[in-house]
């Protein structure tokens, strides 16, 4: 029987989503599932909404709900630790990270990776997974985390350094890159062949063939064509200088380079069409839903759940059974990708089976990708530094090396701006020297 701890099961949707594809799965579906969280009232709906499932579909699951303050006893001798906590929600902490920054002129749509609210994001999160991370090392030391909270990269590259556990990074983009690209041009997405490589939100299509054939000429003449070039306007014109697709939405990749969002150049976001403020609006319209969702999983009627294309559960049934399973994971680069830093964490090619998780080698990126990838990569180093040593300074750093943020804001504005946002965001953050 596999055990399964679920860190941040209040996000309901999310743990339906990788929970449900467990209880499908023949070696997970008697598995005891531990559901963790701060929050009782999402909690328990997540908790009735699990056994619902468990019942319809006829598993065999034993789901246990345990509070925070009872973390030690849900992690104690589990096999597997799902992590999906977001410190801080959306308000006090996400209104602040988009909020302040506009004051200073700095504008941002998803800020959960990169930029101030990445940077941010992660200064809150680091240090509690680190405080999770410490009681697994005491009571499930062989467990398998597998991390799905943003940012992705500084997340679980602080963690790989600072901690013993055994731990992958989990992202939806690099499996559904490729088919995503085929769809918006109108090709067909059967028989494909792709390799992508990089770090987190910022993976590189570095082939991509279906049937044997190279793809890329027919893309690339597609995507400047007029009825064409609008729908993924921010990847395409990357894709034009640099020669490859990237894993990420246009939206999330405006803010990681310094050429879209400019005050001095507000005509760009309409021509790339960029959604300033995208991720507060779709926070907002989950928290208008979730009473009406709160609502219908509470009346406990028969909940049906179909498996999807999450990784976790098929990660688990490799490890389970030893069947292997091939995915994209974020690792630390231990020479996987050769022109990017070492140590850094990327994103390459895993393979998960009895023995764990195995990452591939990629090779060397095309060097006009490696540079453009560094720029993030020094973001995201700076950040785990400050993370790990509580020096203030080198916040500072990782804002002043951010791409977008130094194209639009002097130092003392950075600096400024940074004080600001420690100030606001208060005991989501540790104390910094």
């Amino acid at each position: 029987m596999a055990k399964i701890c679920f860190l941040g099961a209040g996000s309901t949707v999310f743990a339906r989503s990788v929970l449900g594809d467990c209880l499908h799965v023949d070696s997970l579906r008697d598995a005891d599932i531990r559901l963790l969280d701060i929050d009782p009232d999402r909690l328990h709906v997540s908790d009735v909404m699990l056994k619902n499932i468990n019942r319809t579909i006829g598993a065999e699951a034993q789901v246990t709900s345990y509070l925070a303050e009872d973390a030690r006893e849900a992690l104690r001798d589990v096999d597997y630790v799902v992590n999906a906590i977001q410190v801080g929600g959306y308000e006090p902490s996400t209104v602040i990270d988009f909020e302040i920054p506009k004051k200073y002129g700095l504008r941002q749509t998803i800020a959960d990776t990169l930029g101030i609210g990445g940077i941010f994001r992660a200064l809150r999160t680091i240090p509690v997974m680190i405080d999770y991370c410490r009681i697994i090392e005491e009571v499930a030391p062989e467990a398998l985390l597998l991390s799905y909270t943003n940012p992705m990269g500084m997340l679980t590259g602080a963690l790989l350094k600072a901690t013993d556990v055994s731990l992958v990074g989990l992202c939806h983009s690099v499996q559904g890159a490729a088919p995503h690209l085929c769809r918006e041009l109108d090709l067909p997405a059967d028989d494909l062949e792709w390799r992508i490589a990089g770090i987190n939100h910022q993976g590189w299509l570095l082939e991509i063939k279906r049937h044997g054939e190279d793809l890329y000429p027919e893309i690339k003449r597609r995507a400047f064509l007029p009825e064409y070039n609008h729908k993924d306007a921010v990847r395409f014109e990357l894709m034009k200088w640099f020669g490859y697709y990237v894993t990420e939405s246009s939206e999330h990749t405006a803010e990681y380079v310094p050429w879209f969002i400019k005050a001095k150049a507000p005509e760009l976001i309409e021509r790339f069409h960029i959604p300033l403020d995208e991720y507060p609006r779709r926070c907002v319209r989950q928290i208008e839903r979730w009473g009406a969702m709160k609502e219908e999983l509470l009346a406990d009627k028969p909940l049906e759940h179909a498996r999807g294309h999450e990784y976790a559960s098929y990660i688990l049934n490799a490890v389970e059974t030893g069947q292997p399973f091939t995915f994209g994971g974020n690792v630390l680069n231990t020479g996987l990708i050769p022109n990017l830093p070492e140590g850094c964490c990327v994103e390459v090619m895993c393979v998960a089976d009895r023995s764990g998780i195995t990452p591939t080698y990629a090779g060397p990126l095309p060097e006009q990708c490696a540079a453009l990838t560094r720029t993030n990569v020094n973001v995201q180093t700076m950040t785990i530094e400050a993370a790990l040593t509580l020096k203030k300074e080198h916040i500072y750093q990782a804002a002043l090396l951010d791409p977008h943020t130094a194209g639009e804001l002097t130092i003392d504005e950075i600096v400024a701006m940074c004080d600001e946002l420690i100030d606001a965001h208060g005991d989501y953050m540790p104390a910094y020297s």
